[in-house]
């Protein structure tokens, strides 16, 4: 049983598959620090100064604090501004898996008229059955 696992852990897709995982882990912070420390506060310049991360709407009456992290202590919150954050996180993150994979499976150039003919003849000579020929055969002999 035991070498039954390994040979499946061992499998060309499960070991695919888990360096996939630990990549994407490495390019999910990438992303992170990409949103949260470029591109957020570039538009937070753009706009004003405006920090979305700590936006929130108060849910309690007693919730007086204006930072997310103390109005969390108060009571209960609506953390939109890191709602919004993590959204754009999702958006940078899926249009970029999407240009890569994209890149990626790019057509193969269309073949020129001769590149067909030549593959359309290889095709063909792989189909016939030259063993019995001699020196002296013509194409013209053969059936």
């Amino acid at each position: 049983m035991l070498s039954e696992f390994r040979e499946f852990a061992m499998k060309g897709n499960v070991v695919d598959l888990a360096v996939g995982i630990i990549i994407g882990a490495a390019f999910g912070a990438i992303v992170t620090s990409l949103v949260g420390d470029i591109i957020m506060p570039i538009i937070g310049a753009a706009t004003g100064g405006l920090d979305f991360s700590n936006y929130f709407t108060p849910l309690s009456k007693s919730v007086t604090a204006n930072n997310l992290a103390d109005a969390k202590k108060q009571g209960a919150v609506l953390a939109w501004g890191n709602f919004l954050t993590l959204t754009l996180n999702f958006i940078i993150i899926a249009f970029v898996m999407f240009v890569a994979i994209r890149f990626m499976n790019v057509p193969p150039p269309k073949l020129t008229r001769q590149e067909e003919l030549l593959t359309e003849i290889r095709d063909l000579l792989k189909g016939l059955d030259v063993r019995g020929l001699g020196p002296s055969d013509t194409a013209a002999g053969l059936k």
